[in-house]
């Protein structure tokens, strides 16, 4: 009986070897397809490569017309070979000219062929060409022979990938790998940056392709892939990453792909052709991603990320790579490309060397985006499709403005946004010339601009970008990036430097608001709910499980010792909880001062105006409290029933709507009413008109990210807010019809050179 093995086996020592001699990659390439031929016993074996126009080009050949090389081409989907390309599909016949999608290349002399078996030349799933071999007699190929000839286009597309063959192109011309690519979505936060990719799970290179004991790889896998499914069943047992619901979700289907018998049987069977175990791991993830890309069903193709993180988990796990490598190696001007991310793991990441980063997914108010948005970077959303066609050290350039992305740009628009970085730049140093100006209005009015922060890395900002002080600090995001629950020394610690860092300025500290989708790896109460945005969450939580209250407030009444305490509870839906909550903090200061412990010289109690029952007791509500912040995002959520993570809908409903800017109008009149200071904290505050809407409204405290505060600044000092004001006398209270708000307030600026 036949070793059907025994053929990819030779073929593979031989390329091996031909990789590895010092050879023109011409001539390398003439070789390979001579060496497949003979191995293959085939007539013919042509290699096609993809050229950034779409066309693939006959690089070499074995058995056509040698002079055709270079010249003979087909468009994508094209002919047996463009068909090829297109579906990502290998295509076996034993007679190709009777096949629907065959073309005939006069200048090859293929005609005389019948029996024709094509491959794919895949990396990561992407097409870079098309590896053939032809025979006259008309025969169907084996699976082993299939198998060899994608194993053997494996080693191209490393070729490819590499840039032997760039010398081989021709003038004007360049392969499909670097081929510039731009994608539209949305703009998280805005800026432009210029650098190169850093893929956030990069892919491994894999440089070792060919082993020299089969037994020997299949125990480096088995034990690779035991080590892999341990730890996916201890995450799972502990629930260490991410509790219920989707993240459990992502976590279950690692732990049936990493089980799967059909993947370790492929995986087996590439070894024992030849190829290492990282190579193996490599060849089949490309395959089954080329597969996974033109399925139709959703379910299937969303999947597809899962496997290709567990693949690179394996490839991890074989070649002994650990995350400080990539953090090691990080350019100066580094760009993330991620499908997704946390905010823990973007602060991983040296901030002096980030200048922006790309999503796949996520929207606006995800909490990795609030972290990018406080560190200053210019984010780009929803950019489907680009982890796949970047690669580690590609030129790009996110313009966090548009919310788009390009991947190796061409010189010229390039050198376009290198001067659009100059201008924006230039505006900066406009913006800190305003820092010292007094924040009001052209008219005099005073209106406090206020910064939101939440890690000891926002802190610098507070002076740089000539905010009035903390309008909002999220006491959350200290819990986020920890292993575990911050110990009250911590949190304290924290604390206080926040107060030192504002030198006096007013912080407003927000009590610790998890629950929802801000998740506590750590945390073991975690439910799992149907609606967690309307579920067990921020004060109703921390109600729940007083000990996580009563821990944070006294930290805070420590570190306050001697200043003033301003306190806020989030997501407050009824009079109860913020009384509920006195009677905590009451008994923290009493605790205190029997101890006698420095206390604050006042405390002041706010809440947090997010859910719309509070709408209808304004009054009541101002007299509960100290002071006000409405948290525009949730509000917004809320009053108009849009899920602000469900990117459907993310640009469907206008928070400048003559609605809910009615509800905001009424929040601002029942402070003045009461004499209650009332802030707005939220993205609302962040755009220039936006922050005009809210002035008008009758709102002179609002916070934002601290890059918010030179645009809105500039705004504030050219605002008429009388004419503001008569503008809204007309306009808000009047029958809903012509213009949305929005227009009507672009157009009140622009009459009048407000810069927006």
């Amino acid at each position: 009986m036949r070793d059907t093995a025994s053929g990819p086996r030779v073929l593979l020592k031989r390329l091996r070897e031909l990789m590895q001699e010092p050879l023109e990659p011409q001539e390398r390439l003439d070789r390979i397809v001579r060496d497949i031929a003979a191995n293959m016993v085939a007539e013919v074996c042509s290699l096609y490569v993809l050229r950034a126009d779409s066309v693939l080009e006959l690089y070499a050949t074995e058995g056509l017309n040698p002079n055709a090389v270079h010249l003979a081409q087909l468009r994508l989907g094209e002919g047996l070979v463009g068909t090829i390309a297109a579906s990502a599909r290998p295509l076996n016949l034993s007679n190709a000219q009777e096949h629907p999608a065959f073309a005939y290349l006069p200048e090859t002399g293929e005609e005389i062929y019948n029996s024709f078996l094509g491959v794919p030349v895949l990396r990561a799933g992407r097409t870079l060409g098309v590896l053939v071999v032809q025979n006259k007699t008309m025969r169907h190929y084996r699976d082993d022979e299939v198998e060899a000839l994608e194993t053997t286009a494996m080693v191209i597309a490393e070729m490819i990938a590499t840039g032997d063959l760039a010398r081989l192109t021709r003038p004007g011309l360049e392969l499909d790998l670097r081929r510039p690519v731009s994608f539209t979505g949305l703009s998280f936060n805005e800026g432009v940056g210029l650098g190169h990719v850093v893929l956030h799970e990069p892919r491994i290179v894999v440089t070792n392709l060919f082993n020299e004991d089969s037994d020997e790889e299949i125990k480096r896998l088995d034990a690779s892939l035991g080590s892999l499914r341990l730890s996916i069943d201890d995450m799972l047992e502990r629930r260490e990453v991410a509790f219920e619901g989707e993240h459990r979700q992502v976590l279950e289907a690692y732990r049936m792909f990493a089980n799967d018998s059909g993947w370790v049987r492929r995986l087996e069977e590439a070894i024992r052709n030849g190829l290492t175990a990282e190579a193996a791991v490599e060849k089949v993830q490309s395959d089954m991603r080329a597969r996974m890309l033109h399925m139709t069903d959703p379910y299937l193709r969303e999947r597809m990320s899962d496997f290709d993180d567990l693949a690179n988990r394996l490839l991890r796990q074989l070649m002994g790579r650990g995350p400080d490598d990539v953090a090691a190696s990080l350019p100066k001007d580094a760009i993330i490309v991620a499908r997704s991310m946390g905010a823990a793991e973007l602060l991983d990441y040296p901030r002096d060397k980030l200048r922006g980063l790309v999503l796949e997914d996520g929207a606006a108010t995800s909490h990795v985006v609030i972290v990018a948005r406080a560190m200053g970077i210019p984010v780009a959303g929803q950019m489907r499709g680009a982890v796949s066609m970047a690669e580690n050290g590609d030129a790009i350039i996110v313009d966090g403005e548009e919310g788009a992305i390009h991947l190796r740009p061409q010189p010229d628009l390039e050198a376009a946004y290198a001067e659009k970085v100059r201008f924006r730049a230039r505006r900066q140093e406009v913006y800190r010339e305003l820092r010292k100006k007094p924040s009001v209005t052209k008219d005099g009015v005073q209106v406090d601009l206020l910064m939101n922060a939440g890690l000891a890395v926002d802190l610098p900002q507070l002076a740089e970008a000539g905010a009035a002080g903390i309008g909002l600090f999220r006491t959350e995001l200290q819990f986020m990036v920890a292993s575990t629950f911050p110990r009250a020394e911590a949190q304290e610690r924290l604390y206080r430097d926040v107060l030192d860092a504002a030198r006096g300025k007013p912080v407003t500290f927000r009590t610790i608001d998890i629950g929802g989708d801000k998740v506590l790896p750590y945390f073991k109460d975690t439910i799992q709910e149907e609606n967690p945005a309307l579920g067990w969450r921020a004060i109703r939580l921390t109600l729940d499980r007083p000990g996580l209250l009563r821990t944070q407030i006294r930290a805070l009444l420590k570190a306050c010792g001697g200043r003033e305490l301003k306190l806020m509870l989030p997501m407050v839906t009824e009079l109860g909880e913020i009384a509920q909550a006195r009677e905590i903090i009451d008994r923290e200061v009493r605790h205190l001062s029997r101890f006698a412990h420095h206390l604050p010289t006042s405390l002041k109690l706010g809440a947090m105006l997010e859910v719309p029952s509070l709408l209808f007791q304004l009054d009541e509500l101002m007299k509960a409290v100290d002071f006000v912040s409405v948290g525009s995002n949730d509000l917004f959520q809320f009053v108009m029933a849009v899920d602000r993570g469900n990117t459907q809908l993310s640009d469907r409903f206008d928070a400048l709507s003559t609605p809910f800017l009615r509800v905001l109008k009424q929040i601002a009149d029942a402070g003045v009413r009461n004499q209650t200071p009332v802030t707005l904290c939220g993205e609302l505050a962040g755009k220039p008109i936006s922050a005009m809407a809210l002035i008008g409204l009758g709102y002179r405290s609002i916070s934002m990210s601290p890059a918010s505060i030179g645009p809105v600044k500039a705004m504030l000092t050219e605002l008429p807010l009388a004419e503001l004001e008569t503008f809204f006398d007309d306009n808000l209270m009047a029958p809903v019809q012509g213009l949305p708000m929005r227009a009507l307030l672009q157009a009140f600026a622009d009459d009048r050179s407000i810069p927006l």
